[in-house]
């Protein structure tokens, strides 16, 4: 494994990473309140309980460090970092429902709460709500990221249910799956800020380069959780990849480098329905031995390497500082 950071270079929290765009997260965050907002009772209730439980809130700040790195942001940036935020929500709503997810970062999930019917309506409302946004920025190129990003997302989550029943992913491919389900939207997120910004090709470029490599550091990182993670810590559902057949980065590499007899074990443990404890903790022995951890978290450094490298040409800032310190914590972020 190539080590490229050691423990003590990695930040152990995001508590810090705010404190520099205070008044510009007060901006976005009044642009997202106001996006939910509603005449309609069972919205507002839902949307009141989305608001409570918003996680880090990671790509609409990504957003406004891209801008503060590139300018000064605009009222089209903290437009920009609502939709990012909307969108991924959208995602999230209708992931939980696919994958019969009952929590969210600990709290129940709307689908856990609601049902799948209100989780597919309400994810559809938000979803509804980043196309309005779309049009309130009126710019075509922000248009043609925006939609590109939709598109790449959808194009994903189909991709993944594709595996799921039909076969089994390369890497090559499991590198392809992700950029379109993940990284695309980190990505878009941090060339938004640049384009609201500057428009110049370089920084909308070096914007992008950081947020799509962030995002698939971020992905494998998650995929490690679904195999190690404890679900107190998680905030959701333990294996919920492995139970669906989602073949992640650890399992495919042991794949790859198990001696057969172990290989075929790990096969047939997958293809089972029901998965025990039992099994599960069978699965983590047999990818440790394929040395599918090790190897998915030199990935993870990999990627973080190049998301730095591609804002290395910016001068020293307090707002750069916060992007690499935001892809340094993912990779050993616990939740």
């Amino acid at each position: 494994m190539v080590t490229l950071f050691s423990k003590k270079q990695i930040p152990t929290s995001l508590n810090n990473v705010s404190n520099y765009i205070k008044s510009d997260l007060k901006l976005f965050e009044n642009e997202f309140d106001d996006a939910l907002k509603s005449k309609v009772k069972l919205i507002q209730t839902i949307s009141r309980f989305m608001i409570k439980q918003r996680g880090k809130r990671i790509r609409p700040i990504l957003t406004l460090l891209a801008s503060r790195v590139c300018g000064e942001p605009t009222d089209n940036t903290y437009k920009a970092a609502a939709l990012i935020e909307l969108m991924h929500i959208a995602t999230l709503i209708h992931d939980d429902v696919v994958d019969e997810a009952i929590k969210r970062r600990g709290w129940f999930s709307i689908k856990g709460i609601w049902g799948n019917k209100l989780s597919v309506l309400m994810g559809d409302y938000v979803l509804s709500k980043s196309l309005i946004y779309m049009i309130k920025i009126r710019d075509f190129d922000a248009l043609d990221i925006i939609s590109q990003t939709a598109e790449f997302m959808s194009s994903g989550e189909l991709i993944q249910l594709d595996y799921r029943f039909k076969k089994y992913p390369t890497e090559e491919a499991y590198f392809e799956l992700i950029r379109q389900k993940t990284a695309c939207l980190i990505a878009a997120g941090c060339e938004l800020g640049a384009l609201t910004t500057t428009k110049k090709k370089d920084d909308r470029k070096s914007m992008h380069d950081f947020g799509l490599n962030l995002g698939m550091a971020y992905q494998i990182r998650d995929d490690l959780f679904d195999l190690l993670g404890d679900e107190s810590e998680m905030g959701k559902d333990k294996g919920i990849d492995v139970k669906k057949n989602n073949l992640t980065l650890p399992i495919i590499h042991s794949l790859q480098s198990l001696e057969n007899n172990d290989k075929y074990r790990l096969l047939s443990i997958i293809k089972k329905k029901n998965k025990t404890n039992e099994l599960f903790a069978e699965i983590n022995d047999l990818v440790e031995r394929g040395n599918g951890f090790i190897y998915a978290q030199s990935k993870i450094e990999y990627f973080t390497q190049k998301a730095i490298e591609s804002i290395k040409r910016y001068p020293e800032s307090h707002f750069k500082d916060s992007m690499i310190y935001i892809a340094q914590f993912n990779i050993l972020r616990n939740q």
